[in-house]
């Protein structure tokens, strides 16, 4: 009979204590953040279609839910989860890492140094460049702080003014934060097809196949609009 220590575990920290709970943890807040990876990739490429259709999707996502919620109160709220979101991805990878690590606390002698895909081997670092970007993009085109323009009116002029070409190296950190990001979402993905079933040799190619195309298709829906801004094909209005 275990005795009670007097204390109550927040439900969180009760979750991530299985190995069980982290992966649903991280699943569920991986599928979150998927997600909006895939609506905002959807909604930049109507930077494509000019500055009026681009400028309303901007007022309108400002406006979901108005009068029930007020003003850019639907944007509060998914910031607040996609926060929320990060947190628990972050903590339940982390939970599992160290559980891992502690599981086999010596490393083989003869362990070869390429094992892993280049993805996995990579997570860590490309999670700071991601944080990074997060926090810029954040004062850059939310906030308005380090923008040319900052207009939180005319975010068509924030966007085409923020990838000009004497601002290359902007877009060079965009660029590499989305790459970061596409191995995340390449190794995520391809741990969860796995994960679902997908043991068999033949399984396991298709589903490396679907993760990497998945990844390659929302790196060039994200990376689409600043090379375009970049070369000249989308300008000013």
């Amino acid at each position: 009979m275990v005795a009670s220590t007097g204390t109550r575990q927040r439900p969180a920290v009760a979750v991530l204590r299985t190995t069980v709970g982290a992966k649903a943890v991280m699943a569920v807040s991986g599928i979150l953040l998927l997600l909006f990876l895939v609506a905002h990739m959807v909604g930049n490429l109507k930077v494509f279609v000019g500055a009026a259709s681009f400028d309303g999707y901007a007022h309108w996502l400002r406006a979901i839910g108005y009068p029930v919620l007020p003003h850019s109160g639907y944007l509060w709220i998914q910031r607040a989860v996609l926060t929320a979101a990060v947190v628990a991805h972050a903590a339940a990878a982390t939970v599992l890492a160290v559980r891992a690590r502690r599981a086999r606390p010596v490393r083989y002698a003869h362990r070869p140094a390429v094992q892993g895909s280049y993805a996995a081997r990579t997570m860590r670092w490309g999670g700071v460049i991601i944080l990074l970007f997060v926090v810029y993009h954040l004062l850059d085109l939310t906030t308005g702080t380090v923008n040319p323009v900052g207009d939180p009116a005319r975010p068509y002029a924030n966007v085409v003014a923020d990838f000009a070409p004497d601002r290359w190296w902007v877009t060079l950190f965009y660029a590499l934060a989305v790459v970061a990001v596409g191995f995340h979402v390449r190794h995520g993905l391809f741990s969860a097809l796995r994960t679902l079933g997908q043991r068999t040799a033949r399984g396991e190619r298709r589903a490396r196949a679907v993760a990497l195309g998945f990844a390659v298709l929302l790196c060039a829906g994200f990376l689409s609009v600043p090379f375009a801004v970049l070369v000249g094909w989308v300008g000013p209005s």
